[in-house]
C-alpha cells in the first residue's frame, strides 16, 4: 500500500536531527509522499533542505503560522514572496486564523507554543491581514494552501468568500470545525485533513464530521511530531531523548489511514486509491 502524508513538520527540532533515519523508516513503511510545513521563516531553510535531498518524497510548504506572527521582521512580506518565487515547487502553509490561542492563559499558551511564553499572541485582525497576504500570494502563483483554524471558523468562511480561490483548492489541516460547515467549505474548494489524534475515544464529534466529507475531498495527515494517535495505532514509537516525552513518527501514517477507513466503513485499498488521487489533485503528482 502507498501512503501520502498531507501535513507534517519533519523539520521540527523535537526529532533531534534524526530526520534521515525517520525518512528511511517512512519509505520502508510505504510512505511515498509527504508535505512538510514550515510555520515561520526560521523553519524554511530546513524544510527546503529536506525537499532538495528527497525531491521524490517531500513537498515543501512555507508559511507564517498565526502562533508565530510576532516573530516577523519588518520586511516579512517581501521575504515571504521571495522565498516562494525562488522555491517554485513550494506550497503555502501553514497559515491561518486562531482565536483559541488568544483565549488561553499564559501557562497554557506556553505549554502548546513555547515561543509564546511571556508574549501576547497576535490579534485576530493582524492574523487575518497576514493570512490574506499569504493566501493571495499562493493564488497568484497557482500554489496549494494549507490552512490552520481554531475557533475562528465563521470568520474564515467570511474571509474565503471575499477572496479569489486557488484553482487547486486548499487543505484544512486537522479539520475540527462543525459538521454543518463541511458542505460550505467543500464548495469553496476545501480538502479535509484527518490526523491520528482524532482516533482517540473523546473525538467522536470530529469523526462524525469526517463521515460527511466527500471521499474526493479527504486527505490523511500525521502532523508529526504532534497529534500522537492512540497507542493501538502507534506502529513506530518515538520519544525525545533525555525527556521521555512521546512524539509522533510520520511512519505511523499507515495505521492512521487504516483507522480512518474503519471510521468511514470503506476498504483500506479503496481509501488508499482515493487518497493518492486527492493528494495529486491538490499538491501535484
Amino acid at each position: 500500500m502507498r501512503y501520502l502524508d498531507a501535513h507534517n513538520h519533519l523539520q521540527d527540532e523535537r526529532f533531534e536531527g534524526r530526520q534521515e533515519v525517520l525518512i528511511a523508516e517512512c519509505r520502508a513503511a510505504g510512505v511515498v509522499r509527504m508535505v512538510v510545513n514550515g510555520a515561520c521563516a526560521e523553519d524554511w531553510p530546513a524544510v527546503v533542505g529536506l525537499a532538495r535531498r528527497h525531491p521524490d518524497l517531500i513537498q515543501p510548504s512555507l508559511g507564517w503560522h498565526p502562533w508565530y506572527l510576532h516573530e516577523r521582521g519588518p520586511d516579512w512580506e517581501r521575504e515571504f514572496e521571495e522565498w516562494l518565487d525562488r522555491e517554485s515547487d513550494a506550497a503555502v502553509g501553514e497559515i491561518g486564523l486562531d482565536r483559541w490561542i488568544l483565549e488561553q492563559p499564559a501557562a497554557i499558551r506556553a505549554r502548546y507554543a513555547p515561543g509564546l511564553a511571556g508574549i501576547e499572541p497576535t490579534a485576530l485582525e493582524e492574523q487575518e491581514r497576514a493570512f490574506r497576504l499569504q493566501w493571495r500570494a499562493a493564488v497568484e502563483r497557482g500554489r496549494a494552501v494549507t490552512v490552520h483554524c481554531l475557533r475562528a471558523w465563521g470568520r474564515l468562511v467570511e474571509v474565503l468568500r471575499s477572496e479569489k480561490l486557488p484553482q487547486r483548492g486548499f487543505l484544512l489541516h486537522s479539520y475540527g470545525g462543525p459538521v454543518e460547515l463541511v458542505p460550505v467549505l467543500a464548495g469553496l474548494g476545501a480538502y479535509f485533513g484527518f490526523p491520528g489524534y482524532f482516533l482517540h475515544a473523546g473525538k467522536e464529534r470530529q469523526r462524525m464530521a469526517f463521515r460527511q466529507v466527500p471521499l474526493d475531498r479527504l486527505l490523511v495527515e500525521t502532523d508529526a511530531p504532534d497529534q500522537i494517535p492512540p497507542n493501538g495505532f502507534i506502529r513506530h514509537p518515538l520519544k525525545e531523548t533525555g525527556v521521555g516525552r512521546g512524539v509522533n513518527h510520520p511512519a505511523n501514517l499507515g495505521t492512521i489511514q487504516a483507522g480512518l477507513a474503519a471510521v468511514l466503513g470503506v476498504g483500506e485499498e479503496e481509501l488508499a486509491e482515493r487518497m493518492e488521487d486527492n493528494f495529486g489533485r491538490l499538491f501535484g503528482r
